[in-house]
Formats: C-alpha cells, structure tokens, sequence
C-alpha cells in the first residue's frame, strides 16, 4: 500500500507512526497515512517560519504565476486526484471531480486577488498624509475536516499563501490524502519550501499541537461546534485570531407558490451530495402547509429512486466516512422515532442490500417534525431530512431561525418582495433563492453567524481575512 507522509519544508518526512487509511466503501485497507505529532507540528511551524521572509518579499505577480502554475497541475492530475479522493472519502466519483476542479479554481482565483490586493489612502489635514497597507500575518495554520479535504484545503491555504503568509495545513485523519497530494504538487509548481506544509495527524495529537503553538499567528478551523469551542480556546491563549466555519441546519423554505419542479430535486441534492456530511447540508425542509403533500410525494419519491453504491462506481449516494459515522447517525435517527419526534416515510437504516460492505446510510425522510425537537435542531451530518409545515411567512421565519445554527438557508417563491424580505430577515450567511448552495461558490464570500462560526472564507473577504491593516500617517 502507498504511504502518504508529512511534508514539511518541502520534503515528505519520514514518520514514526503510521495508520491505515480505510475505504468508506469496503471498510478495507487501501494506503497508510503518517500520524505526526507535536515535534512534527514544531518543525513545520519552523520551516514556515524560515520561509516566510522571503516569500512576503516576492511580487504579488510572482506570487500568482505559482500559484496558477499549482492551478494547472490540479486540473491536469484531475482524474487521479478524483479517484483517490473518492476512495479516501466514500463519495460519489462526479462529487470528487467537482471537488478537484474547484481546489484548482481556488488557485486560480487568489493568484490573480492577490495582485490587486491594495491599501487605501485618506485625507486626514492639509498637513498630513495617510494611507494604509495589508500586510501578512507570517505563519497561519489551518485545521481542515475529513468531507472535503481537497477543496477545503485549497480554499483555507490558497488565500493565505496568496497575501504572503506561510501556512501549516493539519487534515483529519479519517480524509487526508488530497492535501498531502496538494503539497506534492504545490513543490512540483515551484512554490518555495516551507510555503505550504502539510502535517497529517490526529485532532488530540496534531491538532491540538497547531492550535497551541505560540509560532502561530493565525488560525482557521472548519469541523464541529465542540471541537471549534477546543480550538478557539487554544489559540486565545496567544492571542491569536481565528475564523470558523462550524456546523449547521440550513433550511429550505418552500412557500406555495414556489416552482416545485425546480425545487424538488434541489431540495434532493442539497440533503444527499456528499451523503449529508456537508456544513451547508439543506437538512430542514419548512413547507407551506398548502404544497407540503405534493412536495413531500416528489420527494419520497425521489429518495426512493436513489442509487447507493461505492464511491468508485459514482453512485447518487456513496457512503459515510466510517462506521462511527453511520452508527452516529443511526442512533440520531432511531432515537427521534423512538421518541415520536416525526414519521418516518423512508430509510432509516443501512441498505439490506450492502449491509457489512461499508459504511452505507439510507436516503432518509422524517415528515411532521416538531420544529423545537432534537432531531430538528441538531446536525445529524448524514443524509436525512427533517421535514416541517408553516402557515404564515412570520412562522416560517420563526421556525427557520428557531435553531443554533445559520451558516445557509434557501426560499422558494415567486414573490420577488417576499424573497427579498426572507432573505433580509433569515439569519444565515448566506441566503439563496430559488436554487440551493454554493455551486463551487469561490468567489461568494461564505460563513455563519451564530454557532455556525465567525469570519468569512472564500471571495476577495476571505484574501482581506489574511492581512493584518496597518495605518501610516506622515507630515507633509
């Protein structure tokens, strides 16, 4: 089996501990994953540290001709990229391809921000000169999650390297190999050693490591609530800034004269891409009480048609990332029938069919959820959709700002004023109208409010994100 080790600075690090990698799919052996720790950790921080100088005194076109150089080595290594992140993850290989071809767009996009990444100047008294500059913070680090290790990665260290810093990039363990692919590559597009390190690892070993380390100036971290509260804390002890992107609950608004055509399979989507292990995942539906029975019939039926399969062979649903996964999800759901908190109308359970052949979740479908119970306002993170009815555009706000969480949300209608005033009053960070999710979205500045995190990623907010302003004045 390939073993994917640690790069730092520029080099793969021979490691002294060594994990399986398992196939979602199977639940079998397919590569081995260095585990790095704390000692890792320092010398990734060093060789940051060490490069950062020089890498803040290239031009910004400097700087973005590596960059897009990185850009068209993704998009020419797509299938093999796609191929081993479909098998590191499970999801389906049309998912994975998606995923490769935005990592190489997030390249591409901040080669070009961070040529015009510019200060501003301000008249302050006939006297006195002023301006401003955007400078780097040095090292940041960054703390991805197992469902989109590839993208997410792309999308947290190409801004930061862009505006001049230096980055250590921690992946999970359970999904690591598209960023140890993505530092691989970024050397072999001439990005300077010690720009971009990569350092597998465990959240309690690695990542707690990075989150602590006084060499850090700033952080980022994507994943759960729990482990974003671990994290902030962390780096508070040094005082460093940190943007999080956490969970969510995002909703589907659905009013009556919405085009059901257009929103049910979007609707589908939005719960089933990745198997539901999505922050934005749509996982509530709130319908007006007029059309909940016609929409609620498209999607049963919809669900029911689902094909599952190994990720490989890009099924419409591939599995969960692991059996702790599944059987999280599993008890999530069965605890909410066995509570009485909805009816459900499919799924459930493991497909009969695949059953001990991975980790496979069915498509699943609770209707008549009361909008304050456990399985409405908590992230199952799995392919299950939480249905409940509305009567008034006030009780749909209500209901779908009723949880903890506001990272998206979607309204469907044809009331170009009603859209404008859901979007105005739903607290999300983002809002979508007739459609759902971001698309790829590199350019769509994206975050939560709430517990869905703080800070924005992605777009030319998430480049200013990684620049520290500093104000000059000078008498004249």
């Amino acid at each position: 089996m390939q073993r994917y080790d640690a790069v730092i600075g520029g080099a793969d690090r021979e490691p002294v501990e060594t994990m399986d990698v398992l196939d979602p799919s199977t639940g079998a052996p397919f590569a081995t994953l260095a585990v790095s720790g704390a000692d890792d950790i320092d010398a990734a921080v060093q060789a940051a540290h060490d490069a950062q100088p020089g890498w803040v005194a290239t031009t910004p076109a400097a700087r973005g001709r590596v960059l897009r150089r990185l850009a068209g080595l993704i998009t020419e290594q797509r299938e093999e990229l796609a191929q081993l992140e479909s098998r590191d993850t499970g999801k389906p290989l049309k998912q994975a391809f998606a995923d490769v071809d935005v990592a190489a767009r997030y390249f591409e996009f901040y080669a070009g921000a961070g040529e015009v990444l510019y200060g501003d100047t301000m008249v302050t008294s006939p006297d006195h000169f002023a301006y401003t500059l955007r400078e780097p913070f040095g090292v940041t680090g960054h703390i991805v999650p197992w469902n989109y290790p590839l993208q997410i990665g792309a999308r947290t260290v190409a801004p930061a390297i862009a505006a001049g810093n230096c980055s250590v990039l921690k992946p999970a363990e359970d999904a690591a190999l598209g960023p140890v692919m993505l530092a691989r590559l970024a050397r072999e597009a001439g990005l300077p050693d010690g720009v971009l390190n990569v350092v597998p690892g465990y959240g309690a070993g690695a990542g707690a490591a990075l989150a602590e380390h006084p060499g850090i100036a700033h952080l980022s971290f994507t994943g759960s609530n729990e482990i974003g509260t671990v994290v902030t804390r962390a780096a508070a002890a040094n005082h460093v800034p940190v943007v999080l992107e956490l969970g969510g609950k995002s909703p589907n608004i659905v009013f009556a004269d919405a085009d059901l055509d257009l929103a049910a399979p979007a609707i589908t989507n939005a719960i089933l891409q990745n198997a539901g292990q999505t922050c934005s995942a749509g996982s509530r539906l709130i319908v007006h009480r007029s059309v909940h029975a016609e929409l609620v019939a498209r999607l049963t039926e919809r669900f029911a048609a689902v094909r599952i399969g190994a990720g490989l062979d890009d099924p419409d649903l591939g599995p969960l990332i692991s059996a702790k996964q599944r059987d999280r999800v599993e008890s999530l759901v069965a605890g909410a029938v066995d509570r009485g908190e909805g009816t459900l109308l499919h799924g459930g359970g493991p497909p009969d069919v695949l059953a001990g052949e991975g980790f496979f979740y069915q498509p699943t479908l609770i209707d008549d959820v009361d909008p304050g119970s456990m399985i409405a306002q908590q992230e199952v993170f799995g392919p299950v959709l939480v249905i409940s009815t509305f009567d008034t555009d006030e009780e749909a706000v209500q209901v779908a700002n009723g949880t903890d969480y506001g990272l998206i949300a979607a309204v469907w209608t044809a009331n170009v004023a009603r859209a404008h005033r859901m979007a105005r009053d739903v607290r999300a960070g983002q809002i979508y109208v007739n459609t759902y999710g971001a698309g790829g979205g590199v350019e769509l500045p994206f975050g939560g409010v709430k517990k869905s995190g703080h800070g924005r990623e992605k777009g030319f907010e998430g480049l200013l994100g990684y620049t520290q302003l500093k104000s000059v004045v000078v008498r004249l």
